[in-house]
């Protein structure tokens, strides 16, 4: 492994002093895993009956915990179903600290891979509008996989720059995330790339893009509106004085005082001088040494009770067609229990999807989804999306076909391989495999045998 590089190690024990000990201790330390339970699909309470590894909790997250060293919970099916999400510990505290409410307008600036937008689309209770949105396009592919993955079903997936965004928007979102690109000090311990490309040079283009894109940020919140900056860095540069320099230009912003919580210790004012009426102590810091298994920056800010939020036109796609209408409503009459989303149905290409409530007009905006996927217009026929089958509860399903986790058949299914069934003798219909109770994927029955529907960029070569 890379070593810490020198200037970094002398920058922080100048800064830290005493504390420098510990933390070099802490940061000598095997990297913590750590794994956020979907609770679009299961409740702590639920999941722990069933865990197949000893949790343990973390205090800023409810649905947060760290795992044992030994554990691959990728590998397992559970993962598969979405009932948890992969994610560095410290990094859960984010959406924790935004708090965003079922029914709000919500937008991640910065969100691929996605484990903050699935977190926030969970506390959501995949209830009003979350547009998620990363500038780097197969990162951006990578995000759709994980929010398909969770079952979120009001995300809009653009793939645009944060100018773009609040020139066509303007001040239109209850909460905004920016979890800023940084130098990624906080994840040297787990990351080798983050430790070859530091350098006080890095550090410093770091802080002036960041500079760059919160002011962007700073304009897409509505007058009361909540913004969250974020990093997984410790540089003084990078926090503190962003935030001071963005306050001083910035007077419609306040720091907000922080959540009372275990783990969570004020920034450091003292690190930027000629800052103090700006009230940097109530932004928080998460320290390897304090506490928390990596570490993390956030600043909630307010935006002051003044002038009125913009009003963008409501994305308005045109209307189905009939033979479109016919194909969904044949497939869901077949195949589903009493289900339809209740957002607007629309047709981009030969996909169907539905938007969720309140969709501002994309206009020229590169939008990978602009809701939930349904499915594709086929010829004579609709074929179900896998994110349908994600976001779906086992009992919305007609039919269903329930695979135990020792079952040789789940791996099977996980693998690609078809699967002799027994349950559809005759005529055909679309499956929704289930890992126990939990949806997996879909397949198409014909006459006995289940054709694999289980998406060829997800099959598995371990199962």
């Amino acid at each position: 492994m890379q070593p810490l590089p020198s200037a970094y190690l002398e920058r922080m024990q100048h800064l830290l002093g005493d504390q420098y000990p510990a933390f070099l201790a802490a940061c000598a330390e095997p990297a913590v895993a750590g794994l956020r339970l979907n609770t679009l699909k299961v409740s702590p309470e639920e999941f722990q009956s069933i865990s197949p590894w000893p949790l343990s909790p973390l205090p800023w997250s409810a649905a947060g915990f760290a795992l044992p060293t030994e554990a691959q919970p990728g590998k397992h099916p559970y993962h598969a179903a979405g009932l948890y999400y992969l994610q560095d510990p410290s990094a859960m505290a984010a959406a924790e600290v935004l708090a965003p409410r079922p029914g709000e307008r919500v937008l991640d600036l910065a969100a691929a891979p996605g484990g903050k937008s699935t977190h926030l689309a969970a506390l959501m209770q995949n209830q009003g509008l979350l547009v998620t949105n990363e500038i780097h396009p197969q990162r951006a592919w990578d995000l759709a996989e994980n929010l398909e993955r969770c079952g979120v079903q009001m995300a809009c997936i653009t793939n645009e720059t944060s100018a773009r965004l609040a020139q066509a928007w303007g001040g239109f979102f209850d909460r905004v995330l920016l979890d800023a690109p940084c130098s990624g000090e906080g994840m040297f311990r787990k990351s080798e790339r983050a430790r070859g490309e530091w350098s006080p040079e890095h550090v410093m283009a770091c802080a002036s893009r960041q500079e760059s894109i919160l002011s962007e940020a700073a304009r897409l919140v509505r007058p009361g509106g909540w913004l969250l900056y974020a990093t997984c860095t410790f540089s003084a540069e990078e926090n503190e004085r962003t935030i001071g320099r963005f306050l001083q230009a910035h007077l419609e912003y306040a720091l907000e005082p922080p959540p009372a919580q275990a783990g969570f210790t004020p920034a450091r004012p003292d690190w930027a001088p000629g800052f103090e009426a700006q009230h940097l102590e109530r932004a928080l810091r998460l320290w390897p040494h304090r506490g928390a298994p990596e570490g993390h920056f956030l600043a909630l800010l307010r935006r002051l009770e003044t002038g009125e939020p913009a009003r963008p036109p409501e994305e308005r796609p045109a209307r189905l067609s009939a033979e479109s209408a016919r194909l969904w409503q044949d497939f869901s009459q077949a195949n589903l229990n009493a289900f339809s989303p209740t957002a607007h149905l629309a047709q981009v290409g030969s996909y169907l999807y539905a938007l969720p409530a309140g969709l501002p007009g994309l206009g020229s905006l590169k939008t990978l989804h602009p809701g939930w996927w349904l499915g594709t217009l086929k010829k004579n026929r609709f074929e179900p999306s896998h994110a349908l089958a994600l976001g779906l509860q086992a009992g919305q399903a007609r039919h269903t076909l329930r695979l135990g986790l020792d079952d040789a058949h789940l791996a099977a299914y996980l693998r690609g391989e078809s699967l002799p069934i027994e349950q559809i003798q005759a005529g055909s219909a679309w499956m929704l495999v289930l890992a126990e109770d939990h949806p997996i994927g879909w397949g198409k029955a014909v006459q006995g045998v289940l054709k694999n529907a289980y998406p060829r960029g997800l099959r598995t070569t371990w199962a």
